[in-house]
């Protein structure tokens, strides 16, 4: 029998290695447009989440949460912003921006030192802000360089950023919040879907194929979703971290060996500078760990 820390790790593993090989999932699906894709993973994961829900008994978290006005507020934060890091993931995969997408992903555990930093007054040692550092000094060469900012990896590096922050914030179950903030997009997608014309709009018109492809838009949301929740049950957040990076490497992989995405030298750079900070971090984070466990030892 596995130890609950050892069942974490293949939890983990499980977990950032589906999302590192999703974008294959989206890449299948590229003739399908965006818009309509996100409106099926909104459609399928409210689904799924409410089935989970009435299975765990979460019903009256649900309804708690509901009643309450400040969970409506930060709700209403959440859903546009996981809304759009979806939206835009989705359009970045399948208009071969996978790269740039990779690079956001790197980002974000940066750009969530920066808010730790501003919101809850934490304080930076020396390594956390030499990699914040050298964060911007990638947007920089990249502004540099191509002469634009880097959008859709700043946005998709801020918005889940956000997202984790307001999440915290709201304090509330993972798949409650999911299933609310699904339920709230609903209405969004659906509207914004009617003026988007699609040939695959009406599923009784598709190939069998097809409508499984749309459908399994909710299962590829919500498997590494219990599989990161039953992983953060078992292991310390600091542990978890360090899975982290696995996702944007494997999109990293895919778009340069698999999908051909032109890597410059230029663009090389880039990454390498945020590598080099993501270096320093994981060195820093281990230290911090060696040390607890060295004072933890003494006593």
């Amino acid at each position: 029998m596995l130890s609950n820390q050892k069942q974490g790790v293949i939890f983990a593993l499980f977990a950032y290695t589906f999302w590192a090989f999703a974008p294959i999932y989206f890449k299948t699906m590229d003739a399908v447009p965006a818009l309509e894709i996100l409106t099926h993973r909104v459609i399928w994961s409210l689904i799924i989440t409410l089935m989970i829900i009435a299975l765990t008994k979460r019903g009256p978290a649900l309804i708690m949460a509901m009643k309450s006005s400040k969970t409506r507020r930060y709700l209403l934060l959440t859903t546009l912003l996981i809304g759009g890091n979806w939206g835009v993931f989705i359009w970045a995969v399948n208009d071969n921006r996978l790269l740039e997408a990779s690079l956001g992903y790197y980002i974000n555990p940066l750009i969530n030192i920066i808010l730790g930093m501003f919101f809850f007054a934490e304080r930076l040692d020396r390594p956390q802000k030499i990699a914040a550092f050298l964060c911007l000094i990638a947007v920089g060469f990249e502004l540099i360089q191509f002469g634009k900012i880097p959008w859709v990896a700043l946005f998709l590096a801020t918005s889940f950023a956000f997202y984790g922050f307001f999440r915290k914030k709201l304090g509330v179950d993972s798949f409650v919040g999911m299933a609310l903030e699904t339920a709230l997009l609903l209405p969004f997608v659906l509207i914004l879907f009617i003026w988007v014309p699609s040939s695959t709009l009406n599923i009784a018109n598709n190939s069998l194929n097809l409508n499984l492809l749309l459908f399994l838009a909710g299962p590829i949301t919500m498997i590494p979703l219990l599989c990161f929740a039953a992983a953060a049950n078992r292991l310390s957040l600091t542990a978890l971290g360090f899975f982290q990076y696995i996702g944007p490497s494997g999109m990293f992989l895919l778009a340069v060996f698999i999908y051909d995405e032109p890597l410059s030298t230029e663009k090389l750079i880039t990454f390498a500078i945020i590598w080099c900070a993501l270096a320093l971090l994981i060195w820093d984070n281990i230290m911090k760990v060696k040390h607890r466990r060295g004072a933890i030892k003494q006593k």
